[in-house]
C-alpha cells in the first residue's frame, strides 16, 4: 500500500519531498532517475520520469521553498540539489495595458483540437503573431528548424554554483534565424498563466547554439522567446497568448536573463 501523504500534497510533490530528505544531506546532493522511480514506487506514483521536469516553483515541495533549493538535470540521468532557488526560476513581468493587443483572425479547423506545445506553435506560425511580435513585421520570412531533441556538455554558473553537465538532453520547441538572429522558443499552453518558470528551459537551448556558432566562428545573435496560450473550450472562448522575449547578457550564467519585450494578444475571431 502506498504510504499516506500530507493533505495538499500532491504525489510528485511527495515523491520530491522524500529524495530531498535523502539527498540533499550528501556531498554532493545528487541522485538518479533509479533513485526517482525506487521512491516513486514506494508512495504509487505512477510516472517516475516526470517528477524531475519542474515548470515552476509551485510545483515544489513546502521544504524545498523554505530552504531555497531547485533541481539541475546534469544529464545521463543524474539530478542534483541546489540551494539556487531565487537564480533557477524567473518570474513573468506583469503585462500592461498598452502591451494588450486584440488580433482579428479567422478559426482554422485544428486550432483547438490539441493544447500541446505543438499546437501553441502552429497557432502563432498560421496567424503570423510570431511575426508581429518577434519580428514586428508579420511578413517576415525567417527560417524555421523542425522541432527536436539534442544531447550537449554544457557548463555554466547560476549563482554561486558552477554546473557540468554531460550529455544533457534539452528539448526544442521551435527554432528561427533571421537576418543574423537565432531564436529558440518554448510553448506552454495552460488553463491559467502561470506566475514564474525555469529558466533553463530557454537557457539551455540558447546556450546550446551560442556555443555551436562560436565553435563553427559564425557572427549571430542568440535569444529566446516564451509563448504562453490561455483560454481555450465553452468555458473560456477567449484565446490569449503571451510573449517574452528574453536575452542572456553572459552565457556563462544562467541566471544573466533580461527581458527584451512583452505583449499579450487576444484573439478575435471574425
Amino acid at each position: 500500500m502506498p504510504a499516506s501523504r500530507n493533505r495538499g500534497t500532491s504525489a510528485k510533490q511527495e515523491v520530491l519531498r522524500r529524495l530531498f530528505e535523502a539527498f540533499q544531506p550528501r556531498q554532493p546532493p545528487a541522485f538518479t532517475n533509479d533513485d526517482v522511480k525506487r521512491i516513486a514506487q514506494q508512495i504509487g506514483f505512477a510516472n517516475p520520469f516526470d517528477v524531475t521536469k519542474i515548470d515552476s516553483k509551485e510545483i515544489l515541495p513546502e521544504i524545498m521553498h523554505n530552504q531555497g533549493y531547485c533541481i539541475a538535470h546534469l544529464g545521463k540521468g543524474q539530478h542534483q540539489f541546489l540551494q539556487e532557488l531565487q537564480h533557477w526560476f524567473h518570474d513573468f513581468e506583469p503585462i500592461k495595458e498598452n502591451e494588450r493587443i486584440e488580433w482579428r483572425y479567422r478559426k482554422s479547423l485544428l486550432n483547438d483540437l490539441d493544447r500541446g506545445e505543438a499546437s501553441v506553435i502552429s497557432l502563432v506560425l498560421n496567424q503570423h503573431i510570431l511575426h508581429d511580435f518577434v519580428y514586428e513585421d508579420v511578413v517576415a520570412t525567417p527560417k524555421i528548424y523542425i522541432p527536436g531533441r539534442t544531447r550537449a556538455d554544457l557548463t555554466y554558473w547560476v549563482g554561486q554554483t558552477f554546473l557540468k553537465t554531460q550529455g544533457l538532453q534539452m528539448e526544442m520547441d521551435l527554432v528561427l534565424e533571421y537576418q543574423g538572429v537565432v531564436t529558440v522558443f518554448e510553448a506552454k499552453s495552460k488553463q491559467k498563466f502561470p506566475r514564474d518558470f525555469a529558466v533553463y528551459q530557454l537557457f539551455h537551448p540558447a546556450k546550446y547554439y551560442h556555443d555551436r556558432l562560436r565553435e563553427a566562428r559564425l557572427s549571430a545573435k542568440v535569444n529566446a522567446c516564451y509563448i504562453l496560450k490561455s483560454g481555450t473550450g465553452k468555458r473560456s472562448p477567449r484565446v490569449r497568448v503571451r510573449f517574452y522575449l528574453y536575452e542572456f547578457e553572459d552565457f556563462d550564467r544562467l541566471d544573466s536573463i533580461r527581458l527584451v519585450r512583452k505583449a499579450e494578444y487576444q484573439l478575435q475571431p471574425r
